[in-house]
């Protein structure tokens, strides 16, 4: 049967093929439930167009051999989890997923990033669906003004806080700080929250994709800033304009940076939210006073002008005005 989900306003179907890994499907989903629109036709049937609403990619879960012969491109290495990035003969992208050096699965997709197959294997299953998932909805909206990062979402009066940097800078630590000193502050996502933008502004959206903490609410909101941490012996806060701004935001968005068309994209993105969306940097240690010279600086100091309302198309989930 085929599902269909909806992410910062973009829709997106999983397929699985008739007996084929049907049990791992059922059993995988449940981080996806909140963006959960409808169910499709069983495998092999369309549903007529007017009936489905469109899809910006459409992965497939199949049984089978994946293509073993393909160019390594990029590996990329995360404390043991490890993703081979490559192409085959004739240009579709590869990518294999191993979790404590097992292969998980093997993505194959065409050079669009709109069809998938993944080839999961017994071992670590949600690690490569996860990671699938993660990776096409992240090539497939990039020239949609539409980006994926990596980073930690909280709320706050109305409006959402992105707080950057690299893995153990204190991303989430900083967004406890927030919840149990900040009164009104709510976790919106712990790791990978997507941020589109409109005419009207930049909106942040929950995503089914949390890291190690299960938080996955469909949520969206304006972006009222980003923060980029870094550890210190003491806190200090500073705003970030033009290319600093900019060069704090590139390394936390997920993309295929050699693909020029990926990269033209995000850049056009990275671009817009440089210029439009408050930066700051802050030093800090894991303590309260950090999370009360933050929110005091980021939430209380954001030009009127410079905060997105949510646009009223994007109410119900966002629409497709690219």
């Amino acid at each position: 049967m085929e599902s269909i989900y909806k992410v910062a306003g973009h829709c997106f179907s999983v397929c699985v093929q008739k007996g084929a890994q049907a049990e791992i499907f059922k059993g995988l989903m449940d981080n996806y439930a909140p963006f959960f629109v409808s169910a499709g036709q069983p495998a092999g049937q369309s549903a007529a167009e007017s009936e489905k609403p469109a899809l910006v990619f459409s992965l497939e879960i199949c049984d089978g051999e994946p293509p073993r012969d393909f160019d390594v491109e990029i590996t990329q290495d995360d404390e043991g989890q490890e993703i081979v990035c490559g192409h085959t003969a004739n240009g579709d992208s590869v990518f294999e997923f191993f979790h404590g050096r097992v292969s998980a699965g093997v993505l194959v997709c065409t050079n669009s990033y709109s069809c998938g197959t993944l080839y999961v294997n017994d071992d670590s299953p949600k690690f490569a669906l996860d990671n699938a998932l993660m990776i096409m909805f992240a090539l497939a909206t990039a020239n949609k003004n539409t980006a994926l990062f990596h980073g930690a979402v909280v709320s706050y009066q109305g409006k959402g806080y992105m707080f950057l940097g690299k893995s153990g800078t204190g991303k989430s630590t900083h967004a406890r700080l927030w919840l149990k000193h900040i009164a009104g502050t709510e976790l919106v996502n712990d790791d990978n929250p997507v941020v589109r933008l409109y005419e009207d502004g930049a909106v942040i959206y929950g995503s089914p994709w949390s890291g190690k903490t299960p938080c996955y609410k469909n949520l969206q909101m304006p972006l009222g800033a980003v923060v980029q941490l870094e550890q210190a012996p003491a806190n200090e806060i500073s705003r970030l304009n033009g290319l600093m701004a900019y060069a704090v935001l590139v390394p936390s968005i997920s993309g295929k940076r050699w693909d020029k068309a990926i990269a033209d994209g995000l850049h056009k993105t990275e671009n817009a939210l440089a210029q439009n969306v408050p930066a700051f940097y802050l030093k800090c240690l894991p303590d309260q006073a950090a999370a009360e010279l933050c929110n005091r600086t980021i939430a209380g100091d954001v030009p009127a002008s410079k905060i997105a309302n949510v646009p009223a198309s994007a109410e119900n989930g966002g629409s497709q005005r690219d």
